[in-house]
């Protein structure tokens, strides 16, 4: 009850205001505090990293890795904070973050404004972590060397995380989604390889792609990370497509997420699965607001999920409610461990 009145009291706020809002009720020590939610079904590996559980946050929520300590205990298996590039900047002009309640949806047009790489590194320097911490990879608006600004990014805060995430799927950065392309992934993703092998120690490197690419584009990307061995693929970003919706917000300009993304992302997850034969780990996003969604994802060929836009309408306590739902619908399909559930219905996606 406390919380749903919590989150009535956000929403008579614009919601960039209630999302720092929200961040600063953490820090002062409300919301719940399960910890990891747990068990034998529910623990897993991706690339060497060990989760608790396989619900994660999203890239976004916490751009700035203010908030790390309280988000460890709410009840997820891992977090990823950021975007973060290697100056500090100040994102688009504001409005810049919409909620579509009738949709449970959300656009923003945020354009990775963050505090740069130095700051957000002394904060994750500065956190015990209790759970794998990551962090999402952003360039400049104003770079003309955008490849090489992930490489930076991974020299100053690579030795302080878990993992990293190259970020070349956010609509809200003029051109960035060009960097998709066969060649320029390859050039890109070498260089980040490049700098992540420089490092006191080795981190895995993921790769966040867009919902929006074609089969063809798929093919691509699955060559391009099989051939460099990236450790892992997060599907997906944003999209922006605005097919079926219902809020009067649903022309602003910008990358949707929530609800309606979970078909789309599903589809593409289930198809990177196919095109990389199950052996790359990949993490599901977009539209994972219950236990049904997260399961739904991981049977696709998801390794573990993240969420982000949920939290908006559902509150914290969500986490620890899907992870144990998670847990109840493995038991009930007969599995004793996740991988078993990995992909176990793909085909039904594609």
């Amino acid at each position: 009850m406390i919380e749903a009145l919590g989150l009535r009291a956000l929403r008579a706020f614009d919601p960039e205001t209630a999302h720092g809002l929200a961040l600063k009720a953490l820090n002062t020590g409300l919301g719940p505090k399960p910890g990891p939610v747990t068990s034998q079904r529910l623990k897993c590996s991706i690339a060497g990293m060990e989760f608790a559980n396989p619900v994660g946050l999203a890239a976004g929520f916490d751009k700035n890795a203010t908030a790390l300590a309280a988000l460890s205990k709410v009840g997820f298996g891992f977090l990823e904070v950021g975007a973060a590039t290697p100056l500090p900047q100040p994102g688009n002009p504001k409005p810049r973050l919409f909620r579509l309640t009738e949709d449970r949806a959300a656009i923003n047009r945020f354009g990775f404004n963050n505090d740069g790489a130095d700051v957000i590194a002394d904060r994750l320097m500065a956190h015990n972590p209790t759970i794998p911490v990551g962090l999402n990879l952003g360039a400049n608006k104003t770079s003309t060397d955008r490849s090489g600004d992930f490489a930076r990014v991974i020299a100053t805060c690579g030795p302080y995380v878990d993992f990293a995430t190259v970020n070349v799927s956010s609509p809200n950065t003029e051109k960035l989604r060009d960097l998709q392309g066969k060649a320029a992934l390859t050039a890109l993703l070498t260089g980040a390889l490049e700098a992540r092998d420089a490092l006191p120690k080795r981190i895995p490197l993921f790769l966040k792609i867009a919902p929006d690419l074609s089969a063809a584009e798929l093919e691509d990307i699955a060559e391009v990370a099989t051939s460099l061995k990236l450790d892992g693929i997060i599907t997906t970003n944003t999209t922006l497509d605005r097919t079926g919706l219902q809020s009067p917000h649903a022309g602003e300009a910008g990358g949707l997420s929530g609800a309606p993304l979970f078909e789309r992302s599903t589809r593409v997850l289930a198809q990177m699965s196919k095109l990389t034969d199950g052996q790359m780990p990949l993490i599901g996003v977009g539209g994972v607001h219950d236990a049904d969604t997260a399961y739904a994802k991981i049977c696709a060929g998801a390794t573990a999920v993240q969420l982000y836009t949920a939290l908006v309408y559902a509150g914290p306590s969500l986490i620890a409610d899907i992870a144990r739902g998670l847990d109840a619908r493995m038991r009930a399909d007969g599995h004793t461990t996740l991988e078993q559930a990995v992909g176990s219905r793909r085909g039904d996606w594609l």
